[in-house]
């Protein structure tokens, strides 16, 4: 059978039900889709391909999904560094985007953030920014995954005056791409603190209509659950669940303030939790009980918060974060073995963002999403376990080759759709700018 392209691997880790881990194994792609998995020796006998590709020391795994970033953010890397989140926010952050966030800056710094992401084997990220149009853009000149944030926050930017203007936006934005084979949008109200509740109510109404996830900061900090009980007189999770948004629409961000009444809350109504261990660390911002909340049975999937406050968008960085922290968080050294954290970074994030029929796992008919890591270096020597050295122990250096739908995206370390040295002039010359008037 004739076909694009065949992949032969020493190892194909699919991330199904039965954590399986296939050694000589082989992909048969066509028309993007995943046609087959099957032992090297059955494929060469099968099919007959126009790309065949040996990777005998490769581990191919699902492309990585990070589901909560910032993308354009990656322009701000280094500004404002070891300050907590509020003083980050206010005193350099806010200012920082009054300054220099318009559509050309968004789409640069996008662009910046998905060369550095594909680099990394991410295939998919979630993104929550101005401009979101922008982002969809460069996603798709890059053939980049992306689900597109439909920003909303009460104060006026550059993107809209008002929560009218930012709704409607959104909604242009969302119909313009809803057609995207690479593109689907979730709205993105910024947090409880800087949302109010009537474009809540609005937002919450119109995902249900459009079948759209909410995807939002919540329980980042103590000081936003005691601003809430100051202004509210409840806590954040309880506010959002008197407007009727806790639901499995719901994407809450990093919740690192959590009660054992709030973990059980989130599990009866399947919302899903977006944890982004290193920007937490990097901002003291506190500990998302990630094994209290698996335990529960809650979705949680894995992001890298954006390059402003991680500093990198590293997600095999952020899955061994992940797992140890998780492990001192629970006190207990079995919590969040390294398949879990595989899942979180792959079909948990698919899950969350409402497109696991798609992506997120390696099997018959799902998107050739995929990323290919070479476990033969020094560094990830001797192999005794390939799932427990991508975790443990591989740097992303180590990631070869990425396809998307299918189409090779990172072939052999070289970028396929992106100008590399075009691409570091652009953040040189952003450099310079945010410089000289800082």
């Amino acid at each position: 059978m004739n076909i694009d392209t065949l992949i032969h691997a020493g190892w194909v880790i699919p991330v199904d039900t039965a954590q399986s881990i296939h050694k000589a194994y082989s992909l048969a792609i066509n028309d993007g889709n995943i046609l087959e998995l099957l032992p090297t020796s059955e494929a060469r006998e099968k099919y007959a391909a126009l790309d065949e590709q040996i990777l005998t020391n490769h581990a191919i795994i699902p492309g990585l999904i990070n589901s909560h970033t910032h993308a354009a953010m990656s322009l701000f890397r280094g500004l404002a560094d070891d300050l907590s989140l509020m003083d980050w926010l206010n005193n350099h952050i806010w200012p920082a985007e009054q300054r220099w966030v318009s559509a050309d800056f968004v789409r640069e710094g996008t662009q910046l953030a998905i060369a550095e992401m594909l680099r990394g084997g991410t295939t998919c990220f979630n993104d929550m920014y101005f401009f979101p149009d922008r982002v969809a853009e460069a996603a798709i000149e890059c053939s980049m995954r992306a689900v597109i944030g439909l920003i909303l926050i009460d104060f006026p930017t550059v993107w809209a005056k008002d929560a009218d203007e930012y709704i409607l936006k959104g909604e242009q934005v969302f119909d313009k791409f809803r057609h995207s084979p690479l593109i689907s949008a979730c709205f993105a109200p910024h947090a409880p603190y800087t949302v109010s509740d009537q474009p809540l109510q609005r937002v919450s109404m119109i995902a249900e209509e459009i079948n759209v996830p909410i995807h939002m900061h919540v329980h980042e900090t103590e000081d936003e659950v005691k601003q809430s009980l100051e202004q509210h007189g409840k806590r954040p999770l309880q506010r959002l669940q008197d407007l009727g948004l806790i639901n499995e629409r719901l994407l809450a961000v990093h919740m690192t303030q959590l009660q054992d009444n709030e973990i059980e809350l989130v599990s009866r109504y399947g919302v899903n939790v977006l944890h982004c261990p290193e920007s937490n660390l990097k901002l003291a911002s506190g500990f998302c009980p990630v094994a209290d909340l698996i335990n529960a049975g809650v979705n949680v999937a894995l992001g890298t918060d954006g390059a402003a406050s991680n500093n990198d968008l590293d997600m095999l960085g952020e899955m061994r974060t992940a797992a140890l922290l998780g492990k001192g968080v629970a006190g207990n050294s079995c919590a969040l073995p390294a398949y879990t954290v595989l899942e979180m970074a792959t079909i948990c994030g698919a899950k969350a963002l409402g497109i696991a029929n798609k992506i997120g796992s390696l099997e018959a008919g799902k998107a050739a999403d995929l990323v290919a890591i070479d476990l033969s270096e020094l560094e990830t020597t001797p192999l005794f376990n390939p799932v427990s050295q991508i975790v443990y122990s591989a740097d992303r250096h180590q990631i070869t080759d990425v396809w998307v739908a299918g189409k090779q995206l990172l072939k052999e370390r070289e970028l396929m759709t992106i100008n590399q040295d075009a691409i570091k002039a652009m953040a040189s010359d952003w450099q310079n700018k945010i410089t000289e008037i800082n």
